[in-house]
């Protein structure tokens, strides 16, 4: 019987890699990626020369059996995402939890996830916390927001930049323009920015300057 490695990767500088993490890669028999051509760059950069096999949101349902057949038959696999850890806000879950049902051995590396430094570099309380990714886009948004504006405990947010002026305006309706939080963008790279203030200084600063990259967003919970 093999093991699946969950194996995280740089969410921007490329030295964030653990040495474990470049080992594995290659060693195992595959690499799972989301995007060959995104995980592609990061083999080349380390001189990893290893088989890769596409596994996405798209194809994860179809792909499973025939990754726990290989599984079985004693192949070691690797699992990693475009940027961070498979399974957080991108995919992994789905074979992860098939191949606990299947009694496969599943490791999943410590390493690099976006929200834990933005979190962390916020300033705002980190002793408890609620992530909840990306929000709905249609379904249900209104719902969530509503439940996020009773909450107490810091709240963790996945954004891309288009959207983010949206959701900062949704959050200020629903919690109050006065409510503390952090954006933070492109973690670990060159431009790296955490803007921290209320959600109205955030509204104005993101009029004035049109939001680039992936973005963190921390909003402090409820009369904290």
């Amino acid at each position: 019987m093999g093991k699946l490695y969950v194996v995280p990767t740089p969410v921007g500088n490329l030295e964030d890699i653990t040495l474990r993490a470049i080992r594995l890669l290659k060693e195992v028999s595959l690499i799972l990626a989301e995007d060959t051509r995104t995980t592609g760059i990061l083999l080349k950069h380390f001189d990893i020369q290893n088989k890769m096999q596409s596994y996405h949101k798209f194809n994860e349902h179809k792909a499973i059996a025939h990754i726990i057949d290989r599984l079985k038959a004693g192949e070691n696999i690797a699992l990693v995402s475009d940027a961070g850890t498979p399974g957080i806000s991108d995919p992994g879950f789905l074979v992860v939890r098939e191949c606990v049902k299947e009694g496969v051995d599943v490791e999943c590396l410590p390493g690099a996830t976006a929200f834990v430094p933005a979190l962390v570099s916020s300033g705002i309380p980190s002793d408890r916390f609620c992530f909840e990714g990306f929000l709905p886009q249609k379904k249900g948004r209104m719902t969530r927001l509503k439940i996020l504006a009773e909450e107490s405990r810091t709240i963790v947010l996945y954004e891309s930049p288009h959207r983010v002026l949206k959701t900062l305006t949704q959050l200020a309706e629903y919690m109050g323009e006065e409510r503390y939080a952090a954006a933070c963008r492109e973690i670990s790279k060159v431009y790296e920015e955490t803007i921290r203030g209320t959600l109205k200084e955030l509204i104005s600063h993101f009029l004035k300057n049109e939001p680039r990259g992936e973005f963190v967003i921390i909003v402090s919970g409820k009369n904290e």
